[in-house]
């Protein structure tokens, strides 16, 4: 993947991404933007937070890195890769909501299992 995707996607789809999460929970998350995990591939975005002690479901605070696919990220910039994104961000807060069973952690109040988890090789698909 060439890094001028990778720059259009941090410009143009990381931002969106981070206000589509931070507007399902306002004021409980702290999320920020982390450079890719290797050199020439798309940064990542980590999500935390941390509840009340008495109202957590898991051990540990909330702690998610969201990381994408790199050939998922090239495929925005080609036919319908606009269409595609716009319906990867409406279903976003559905995806956040079936990833608490399978990966052990609870958004209401911002616990989790493990230490931290790492969602990759995500793609745009909704």
């Amino acid at each position: 993947m060439t890094t001028d995707f990778i720059a259009r996607f941090e410009a143009d789809c990381i931002p969106r991404i981070v206000e589509a999460i931070v507007r399902l929970y306002p004021h409980r998350l702290q999320v920020e933007v982390l450079p890719g995990a290797r050199a020439g591939w798309p940064a990542r975005v980590r999500i935390q937070g941390k509840g009340a002690p008495e109202l957590q479901r898991f051990t540990y605070p909330l702690d998610v890195t969201l990381a994408w696919d790199g050939l998922e990220v090239e495929a925005l910039f080609t036919a319908n890769g606009a269409k595609r994104f716009a319906g990867y961000l409406d279903a976003l807060p559905a995806k956040l909501r079936a990833w608490q069973e399978p990966r052990q952690l609870d958004w209401s109040s911002l616990s989790q299992a493990d230490p931290s988890v790492l969602i990759g090789g995500l793609d745009f698909e909704h």
